[in-house]
This record gives structure tokens, C-alpha cells and sequence, in this order.
């Protein structure tokens, strides 16, 4: 049997194997400064097998750097021994529910979720800190202790990440967002599936260095759209022009992917058909204009039939838009008369862009729309069953009523600067599909959640959230603090079950299976003990002491979910727990992994999970009974289950 890593991956050691395979006559060896031979890249024979200019030393070049760059990609790059453990207390529906909430520094959980998470997420979105000169950006810095942070900040975690807040005083005021972003994009760009999208909100202060990132991350190829996010309120810092824009970057991890499974952002046909026969059936039953105006405009609120908006008009053939009739220096000699005054029409003042004949021909097609004596006629577009439309990249967000919203939610005001959700709904919409994985690792009150939660309700979805917030205590002067909200993690917790539990309660008929629930895990040390991961650094006599390599404060669930983690497993697999021959098994995701850590298991509780056939079984090295148990192991395998992949702690 192998024994399992129970550590993330080395990103440095999977770029190298990458590289190795597509050139390795440029694999060799050298001696580093301590002597010993290690692995290297031989430039001169990489560089004749990739036929270009290798730039050296200070010679000129375009590039994007700043001052511990370098530090940052190695900071991507490095393994952590760390695990996400599961806390049913705070979960909703824990073992029914797809959705993940995960409490942790992102770039830590980032490098936990790499292997099971690897190119399953359909689409990204991030709300990072903005920069401003006030908000607080990760130092990631794991080395230095709590003490050392105290002294630095007053602001770390559990734990000992600290929070510090990044004054525009500060020297390195662009370098430590950069350095705080860059690893985090790198990593999140992995998770992406290949036609997956990440979406970005960012303002003026780093929206250039985030472009520049994001080009060099992603490609400038999969650049898609730089959207301009208009708030209702100006900043408060506005000095000189009143700011009060946001922008939302997009990226694409492979345009051509992309663009092969989703030629473009369009909804069409199927929204257009049920507007239209939704406006039939009104019809039909006898209501007036105006009462289908309003439901229409209602069905234009959801995020689904947002993109068909612009067909805002009802008369009594349909639904239509209007465009204008008119062009510069065209014909003023002559006008239409009104059918329904008598009157002639008012000429633009432009001009007509249509001949009279034209025109004559649109109004005995019922294609002109008259408005009033006021204004010159327009042309009429219906809407049919065909008709498409692309995304704006301009959104205004009334975020006032998000705050409302959120302060009626809890009873007061624990949330400042929520997200907007009907941005969030949209974008959802936008690009993902109907079991889709949404991913937020920058959650705050959990807006995305929310909005996935709210989307999967009005249009029968099965997308699943994972949520990832830091735990950053609340300011004690805070509404939040008062009403014994001690971090953000606990208000978008509560955000997500009373969001849940009142968007059941408003459509109670269509949301019996709407998955409101959420696992919650918590970024932590490893479960196993320092033995495990470094046994040559013990000295054989104190080996009866660590003769356990499992910390004592942890749970076998706690095992069984760094496991998943190390197999590439979803943590949100269903799992069963069962007693074989009166040990403890759990199987997961219906046989594909079984796992047992008990003491003293034996050839009865083998056997049987042996007849199970998983793909995987896991079990703790030193829990077979005897060594009779040991021994026949590996014979009951190959009599029952050949094929299952066997490990041990």
C-alpha cells in the first residue's frame, strides 16, 4: 500500500514535469550552492528548441514587474501542510447539500482545493480589496509568529495571518497589493474549467496593475471585457470629479474554448419564445396593456430575460423596441399623417432617414410607433422568437437597495458595502450552466451565494457555491459586533441560512429541491504530526512517543476530509457512514472512496469493504489487528477487489 502525501502539491516540482515532457533533452543536473546535484533546465538547448529570443539580464523588454515579484510566484508555488476540517454545527443540510463555505486565508485554501478542484469550475468572481489606503491586504508572510504580528498590526487571524492595512504612505503601497493578488490569480486560474471565466471588481486605484496581472496571468487573447459598474452614490474621497464607478475585469482561461462550446454571450431563442408566449397568454386572458406592461417588466427584473429588456413596449400586436427614424441631412420636404390623430407627424429634426415610400410602407406594416405630438415617430422592432442580444458593458447598481436588503435581513446594519446581487445574478446567468460551479474567494457577506441561491429559485438550476472568507473580526464599535456578529465569516454564514430559508418561503410550490444548504470547513494545520512529514528529523528514542502520527484533537471526519482533499475527491461528495464487523467505515460518493480508521480492524471488516470493490480504500498504517491481518491483506484484495487503490496514514 502507498502511503498518502497529505500535503498540496508543488507547483515548481508539476511546472518542471510539464516542461520535462515537452522538451527533455533540456532536462539535466547541476550542483546548487550547498554541493548537492540537483534537477535544471539546460537555457541554451530550451532556447534552440523554442526557436526565439531569450531576453537577458538588463537588456530592454516589455514586462510587468515590481519589487518582490519573484517572491510572489514563489509563494503560488510552494506546498503547505495544511487541511480543511468540517464543522457540521455551523453547516446547513450538511449531508445533502452540494455547497461549500470555507473559513481560511484564501491563498492557503486556493493551494488546498488545486487537486480536486483542478479545471471544475465553470466561472470565478472576486471583490478583492481595493487598495483605497484604508483597506486591509493579506501579508503572507506564515513565518513570522503572532507575537511579531501583534507588534506589526493588532490585525491576524487565528491563525497568525495577519491583516494589514495598506496607508497610500506606505513605500510599498502598489507592491503589497500586487504581491497580495498576483499568487491568489495565479492559482484560481488552475481551478478554472477550460472554458471557464473569472470576473474581477476592482476601482481606479489598481484597475491598471490588475489588467497588467490578469494579461500576464491569462493571456491578453482571453482578455473579454472591461465593464463599467455605475453605483447610485458618489465615494466619500472624492475630491476633484465625483467618482462613482467600479469596474468589473473579465477574463477568459481559453478564448477558443470558449468561443468553441459558447460562440457568445447570447440568450436567444428560448427567452425571446417565453416572453412572447407569456404576452399570448396574458392576452388571452382578457388583461389590459398596461396590467402586461407591468408583468412584463417584472419578468425583465430576472436575471434570465435581463439581455431581452430593450423590447420595453406593448401594444396590442406584441412586444417591440424603437429606433430612430431620422438622419443628419436628411429630406425635411415632407411628413406621415398619424393614424390614430389625424395629425401630421413631426419631422425630425435631423431629417428623415427614410424615403416617403418607405415610410408608408413601414406604417401599413404596422412597424411605426407614434409616441406623441411632441416627439417624431420612431420605427418598431418586434420581438420574436429569434431575437438575441449580447451583454452591456455598462451595469448600474443601485447598492442602496442591497443594504437595505441586508439591514431588514439581520435587523440592523451588519454589512456596510454589500455587493450588488441583481450584478451578481446577471453575470451568473451570463456564463454559467445549470450545474455549474461558482467559486468566490473573496466572499464577504456572501453576495455570490446569495445570488446563486436567488438564480437556481427563478430559473430550476443546480449550480453549487464555494465560499472562502477570512475570518476578520468586526470593529467592537460595529453594528455587526453589537448584534454578536465577532467576524465576517459568521455574517455571511447567517447571510446564506436566512436567504435561504426566505427565498423558500416566497415561492414555497417551485423550491422544494433548492439546495440552501452549505458545508462548512475551516482552513487548519495538518492532522497528522510533524513525524509524518519529516520522520528523519526524530531521533529513534523518542519514537514510542510520536508512535501515533495523528494529532490527538482530531476527528475521524477530520481525516476522512484531508483525504479527499489529497485523492481529488469533491468535498461536496455524499457520504455514508456504516459499521462493518463493528468498526467505522465511510463511503463516499457512493463506493468510489471507502475509508476506515478505527484500531484493531479486522480480516471480517477488510473482506467486506474488499467486496465493495472502491476504487479507493484508506486506512490508518497502524490499525490492523495483528499481523496475520497484515499479512492476508494485499490476498484478500486481489481475491475480491484487484483493481481498488490502496493507501494508508
Amino acid at each position: 500500500m502507498d502511503k498518502l502525501k497529505m500535503q498540496t502539491v508543488n507547483n515548481a516540482d508539476e511546472n518542471y514535469r510539464k516542461l520535462a515532457e515537452m522538451f527533455p533533452n533540456a532536462v539535466t543536473e547541476t550542483i546548487d550552492e550547498n554541493g548537492e546535484v540537483v534537477r535544471a533546465i539546460d537555457k541554451d538547448v530550451l532556447m534552440q528548441e523554442i526557436s526565439c529570443k531569450v531576453v537577458e539580464g538588463r537588456e530592454e523588454r516589455y514586462q510587468f514587474t515590481w519589487p518582490d515579484k519573484k517572491k510572489s510566484v514563489l509563494l503560488a508555488n510552494a506546498p503547505i501542510n495544511k487541511t480543511l476540517r468540517p464543522c457540521r454545527e455551523e453547516s446547513v443540510d450538511f449531508d445533502n447539500t452540494e455547497n461549500l463555505y470555507i473559513e481560511g486565508d484564501n491563498l492557503e485554501v486556493l493551494k488546498l482545493l488545486q487537486e480536486t478542484y483542478l479545471g471544475k469550475v465553470k466561472m470565478i468572481y472576486i471583490d478583492p480589496p481595493y487598495n483605497t489606503g484604508s483597506d486591509f491586504v493579506y501579508e503572507d508572510d506564515f513565518a513570522q509568529s503572532v507575537d511579531e504580528y501583534l507588534a506589526n498590526s493588532g490585525q491576524f487571524d487565528e491563525e497568525g495571518n495577519k491583516l494589514l492595512k495598506n496607508l497610500d504612505s506606505n513605500g510599498r503601497f502598489h507592491t503589497d497589493w500586487l504581491n497580495m493578488i498576483y499568487p491568489r490569480l495565479k492559482l484560481a486560474k488552475d481551478l478554472l474549467s477550460d472554458d471557464g471565466v473569472i470576473f474581477i471588481s476592482i476601482d481606479d486605484n489598481e484597475v491598471d496593475n490588475l489588467r497588467k496581472c490578469c494579461g500576464e496571468l491569462f493571456g491578453d487573447q482571453n482578455f473579454i471585457a472591461h465593464i463599467i459598474h455605475k453605483n447610485n452614490s458618489m465615494k466619500n474621497q472624492s475630491k476633484y470629479v465625483g467618482v462613482s464607478t467600479e469596474f468589473v475585469l473579465i477574463y477568459a482561461k481559453n478564448i477558443v474554448e470558449l468561443n468553441n462550446r459558447q460562440p457568445a454571450w447570447r440568450c436567444k431563442k428560448k427567452g425571446a419564445a417565453e416572453i412572447n408566449a407569456t404576452f399570448k397568454k396574458m392576452k388571452d386572458s382578457g388583461l389590459s396593456l398596461t396590467e402586461i406592461r407591468e408583468e412584463i417588466a417584472e419578468l425583465y427584473s430576472r436575471p434570465k430575460y435581463a439581455h431581452l429588456s430593450r423590447w420595453n413596449k406593448v401594444d396590442e400586436y406584441g412586444i417591440f423596441m424603437d429606433s430612430d427614424l431620422s438622419r443628419s441631412n436628411g429630406p425635411k420636404d415632407f411628413t406621415i399623417i398619424n393614424p390614430y390623430t389625424g395629425k401630421e407627424c413631426l419631422i425630425p429634426n435631423r431629417g428623415w432617414g427614410k424615403s416617403k415610400e418607405e415610410l408608408l410602407k413601414l406604417q401599413k406594416e404596422n412597424l411605426i410607433w407614434y409616441g406623441d405630438d411632441t416627439t417624431p415617430p420612431r420605427m418598431k422592432s418586434y420581438l420574436t422568437d429569434e431575437s438575441e442580444s449580447v451583454f452591456d458593458n455598462f451595469f448600474f447598481a443601485d447598492t442602496s437597495i442591497d443594504k437595505k436588503s441586508i439591514d431588514k435581513m439581520f435587523g440592523s446594519q451588519v454589512f456596510e458595502f454589500p455587493k450588488s446581487l441583481e450584478m451578481l445574478k446577471q453575470i451568473i446567468s451570463l456564463c454559467s450552466e445549470e450545474n455549474s460551479v461558482i467559486f468566490d474567494f473573496f466572499s464577504g457577506s456572501a453576495t455570490t451565494a446569495h445570488a446563486v441561491m436567488q438564480l437556481n429559485a427563478e430559473d430550476g438550476g443546480n449550480r453549487k457555491f464555494i465560499m472562502v472568507q477570512l475570518p476578520e473580526e468586526t470593529d467592537e464599535k460595529s453594528e455587526a459586533y453589537k448584534a454578536g456578529y465577532k467576524n465576517i465569516c459568521e455574517i455571511g454564514k447567517e447571510r446564506i441560512r436566512r436567504a435561504g430559508q426566505k427565498i423558500k418561503e416566497e415561492s414555497p410550490l417551485t423550491t422544494q429541491n433548492l439546495d440552501i444548504g452549505f458545508r462548512v470547513l475551516k482552513c487548519d494545520t495538518s492532522n497528522m504530526k510533524d513525524v509524518y512529514y519529516n520522520p528523519a528529523e526524530f531521533e529513534a528514542t523518542l519514537f514510542d512517543t510520536v508512535a501515533d502520527n495523528i494529532k490527538e484533537d482530531r476527528t475521524p471526519e477530520d481525516l476522512l476530509f484531508q483525504i479527499m482533499l489529497d485523492l481529488g475527491v469533491l468535498l461536496s461528495s455524499k457520504i455514508e457512514e456504516t459499521t462493518i464487523a463493528g468498526k467505522k467505515v465511510f463511503n463516499v460518493a457512493s463506493g468510489f472512496l471507502i475509508a476506515c480508521f478505527d484500531e484493531n480492524v479486522t480480516e471480517e471488516t477488510i473482506k467486506e469493504i474488499a467486496k465493495q470493490q472502491p476504487y479507493y480504500f484508506v486506512m490508518r498504517d497502524s490499525s490492523m489487528a495483528n499481523d496475520s491481518v497484515a499479512t492476508n491483506f494485499e490476498q484478500i484484495f486481489a481475491t475480491y477487489s484487484s483493481g481498488t487503490v490502496r493507501k494508508v496514514l
